[in-house]
């Protein structure tokens, strides 16, 4: 029951995150919404996570992992309900923040339950359990445009009733949660690790940098990657977008089957291995030139293993605070990935500029630097992780 809630949970919450792709085109449309309207639209996603992230913990500490688990898969269906009742900007708007209220809750709850469950294997089964996203993730937009052209008493769904179905499929864990016991919820407060003892962990703020910077050269590749093939080497969109296809195929292959390596080298070993590969994939593919831009999907499978490694780190080194500290990782977490993508577009147009905007060196520069910095951002992960080594070496704590 514990493993089929949070295996599911991982399903749905790959679904819900991104079924919004097909969607788009069609609420701008009937809303009527140009671009500004539409990227504060999407920019409620990184809003509601951090406001989640400063409740979810409160929550699991009150009322215990079941009953936030349930209240976070819950909430996901309200909101579809919401989304489909929607017919108004202002309240179709309101929906969809509380939708992403619901899955900042998710996401940290299901950290939580993986944390607390797998207590043995616990690398593996980090990645195992985050390749059902990355795998749910990959056939989203497809089940999305299925569902938005079915017809039900005569009626097509559309966009609104699409919603609605699919995040109704959160009522499937929630079954399973409600004849779950999950371990911790009983744990006497005084044994519960503390947020400022936490605060003083230098490993821990060195995970808030490997994971900020790990995330943001994961969810970067999915915005530029496309952009760069098309505008740096005259790609069509065909082609570029099967390369980006190739990426996530690593990634979730990179999940499924280097995650035992994980428990056998070591977590911190690990991160500092796999997101090195990953840099130097990057570096080599720009460097490269087109006849070895494969190496730029390849990185996704050293990418992939930073989040769940991460995570079964966290879970290893704080077993009594595992919550609190997932949250504190993830809310910093939330804030750098923020800033790390407005800072691969600064970097574009500054170099750009630097070599002359509106010609095509220019263009190919800044978009090399642009990716660059994404590499760069695996590079850090790896110097951050060498770093951390050392630290728990010298102590005799490395893991």
């Amino acid at each position: 029951m514990q493993l089929a809630t949070i295996f599911i949970g991982f399903i749905v919450f790959g679904i819900s995150e991104n079924i919004k792709g097909p969607a788009i085109p069609r609420i701008q449309f009937d809303f009527n919404l140009d671009e500004q309207q539409l990227g504060t639209l999407l920019s409620l996603n990184a809003l509601g996570y951090l406001i989640a992230c400063s409740f979810t913990a409160i929550l699991v500490r009150l009322w215990g992992i079941k009953a936030a688990s349930i209240i976070a898969f819950g909430s996901m269906v309200l909101s579809g309900v919401f989304i489909y009742l929607s017919h108004t900007y202002p309240l179709f708007a309101s929906s969809y923040f509380f939708m992403y209220i619901g899955n900042g809750m998710l996401e940290i709850a299901l950290a939580i339950l993986g944390a607390r469950i797998f207590v043995k294997n616990t690398g593996t089964m980090m990645n195992l359990s985050h390749f059902f996203y990355g795998l749910s993730s990959t056939v989203a937009p497809l089940l999305a445009t299925g569902v938005m052209s079915l017809s039900v008493f005569g009626h097509e769904l559309d966009w609104r009733g699409m919603y609605l179905v699919m995040l109704s499929l959160c009522l499937l864990p929630i079954v399973f949660a409600l004849r779950s016991h999950f371990p911790g919820d009983d744990l006497p407060h005084e044994d519960r690790i503390s947020m400022k003892t936490l605060t003083r962990d230098p490993a821990l703020w060195l995970m808030v940098l490997i994971l900020s910077f790990g995330v943001v050269s994961e969810l970067a590749v999915g915005g530029w990657l496309v952009n760069f093939l098309e505008k740096a080497y005259a790609w069509d969109t065909v082609k570029a977008s099967g390369l980006l296809s190739g990426f996530f195929l690593m990634f979730s292959l990179g999940r499924l089957l280097l995650g035992p390596l994980t428990d056998r080298i070591g977590f911190v070993l690990s991160l500092i291995v796999f997101s090195a590969f990953s840099a130097v994939c990057t570096f080599v593919a720009i460097a490269g030139g087109e006849r070895v831009a494969f190496l730029f999907a390849l990185s996704g499978a050293g990418i992939a293993m930073i989040y769940p490694t991460v995570m079964a780190f966290i879970a290893r080194r704080y077993p009594n605070g595992s919550d609190t500290a997932i949250t504190f990782v993830v809310t910093w977490m939330g804030v750098g990935s923020v800033i790390g993508n407005y800072v691969i577009g600064w970097v574009i147009d500054g170099v750009k500029n630097a070599y002359g905007a509106g010609t095509s060196i220019g263009l190919l520069r800044g978009l090399q630097a642009g990716y660059g910095f994404i590499g760069l951002c695996a590079a850090i992960c790896a110097i951050s992780g060498i770093i951390l080594f050392g630290y728990l070496k010298r102590r005799q704590e490395l893991i």
